[in-house]
């Protein structure tokens, strides 16, 4: 089972997420962190396990009113060892690396730096056009549910030869409700996908989730409340 602990950025600061109320979202306070900003929240997840995947939502720039890409390639320079998958509202967000030449014409999708991937977010494409994912090796798609709603086109939900390899599934009814993950949901998206990658995102409370999820064959979580509140301890993140 593999943990991906959440950053949602909004305004500059990281922030505590709950049931995908984003106007109400304010500045996270953790004992994981002295402050909300980014490189702090990430240091303070490093502190607590060695993770090699953080998952950032760049929630302004979702909400088209702004974003935070000079601050997600700053903690990609920051933290090399670390891999980050950026949900940015599909504003192909471009890293220049240190030495790289400005005139290199990137290619579609391309962030440049090799530890940031792109999150295709299903709520960010427009209803009636569901893209062919299949081919697209480096990308992670979240299909995003509000209550028993799909947010996106469709077609995209209802076709699996347009999924990537790597899906997230995402409830954000249940982000920070601790309400569970919506395992009914995950086990029919997994009987969907045979030979991919599932994630779950949204719910999750405690180790036992954990368990309950690799018994219904999902590869992985993510996880920012049940880190922060200390639901999930050291120990249980070297047993996932």
């Amino acid at each position: 089972m593999r943990i991906i602990p959440v950053i949602d950025l909004k305004g500059g600061h990281v922030v505590r997420a709950f049931r995908g109320e984003r106007a109400s979202y304010a500045p996270i306070v953790t004992p994981l962190a002295a402050s909300s900003t980014p490189e702090a929240v990430v240091a303070g997840f490093l502190r607590l396990y060695d993770f090699d995947t953080l998952y950032v939502a760049d929630l302004d720039a979702i909400e088209r009113c702004g974003g935070h890409a000079q601050t997600i390639c700053a903690l990609a320079l920051a933290f090399p060892q670390v891999s980050f998958w950026v949900d940015d509202g599909g504003s192909a967000l471009q890293c220049e690396p240190e030495g790289s030449r400005s005139d290199a014409a990137p290619g579609p999708r391309a962030f440049r730096l090799a530890n940031l991937a792109p999150v295709i977010g299903s709520e960010s494409l427009a209803a009636d056009r569901a893209p062919d994912l299949s081919h697209e090796a480096s990308a992670i798609l979240s299909l995003d549910f509000r209550g028993d709603a799909f947010l996106g086109p469709r077609d995209l939900l209802d076709d699996p030869r347009l999924w990537p390899p790597r899906i997230i599934v995402m409830t954000l009814a249940r982000v920070g409700a601790f309400a569970g993950p919506d395992l009914a949901l995950l086990s029919a998206v997994a009987r969907r996908a045979p030979g991919r990658e599932i994630y779950a995102a949204g719910g999750l409370r405690d180790a036992r989730d954990l368990e309950a999820l690799a018994r219904i064959g999902v590869a992985g979580a993510l996880v920012a409340s049940a880190l922060h509140d200390g639901r999930l301890s050291r120990d249980d993140l070297r047993s996932a």
